[in-house]
């Protein structure tokens, strides 16, 4: 099996499903205050990882496309976004979709040390849809971080309990 061969791909029916947040959706200061209790933290998206970073709360891994609401953004974010991670890895996963690449780069990063990792992913397709394996496939002292266009940012808790509403999705794609 090639790395970039898909497992999952988002049939149309069940993209209003995945617009419903699994976790608590937040912003502003209440979002710094609840990450600066999280000891580990996956930031999946240019916006919320641009957040974090301005911010001084840098996450164990970040997720990014350089793309936000399908557009480029300024070069200062994008620069922003690029100092971070003592490891950059470069994948391809399509939009609507979930590669075995990123399932297989997120099940090694989470058997790092977490403490010590600064991991920034470059996906060459879309990002949107990474939430999903990350929840799966995190241990449970791991929280991952999403945006919501227009609502705010989704903070999710790697729990059993959302584990098994990732494993639901799942099964219908």
């Amino acid at each position: 099996m090639d790395e970039t061969t898909i497992v999952y791909r988002v049939p149309s029916d069940l993209r209003d499903i995945l617009k419903q947040p699994i976790g608590k959706v937040l912003s502003g200061r209440a979002l710094l205050e609840e990450l600066r209790q999280c000891p580990h933290v996956v930031s999946i998206g240019d916006q919320v990882t641009y957040t974090l970073l301005r911010h001084d709360l840098p996450p164990r891994i970040a997720i990014v496309d350089f793309i936000i609401k399908r557009s480029e953004y300024s070069d200062e974010m994008r620069d922003t976004i690029q100092s971070f991670g003592s490891q950059v890895l470069k994948i391809s996963n399509p939009p609507g979709c979930i590669t075995k690449e990123l399932m297989d780069i997120l099940t090694q990063a989470f058997t790092e040390e977490l403490s010590s990792l600064s991991l920034r992913i470059e996906v060459d397709g879309e990002e949107d849809l990474a939430s999903l394996p990350a929840i799966l496939l995190a241990p449970s002292n791991v929280t991952i971080i999403y945006g919501l266009p227009d609502k705010g940012v989704i903070v999710v808790q790697a729990t059993e309990d959302n584990k098994e509403k990732v494993r639901a999705v799942l099964a219908k794609m």
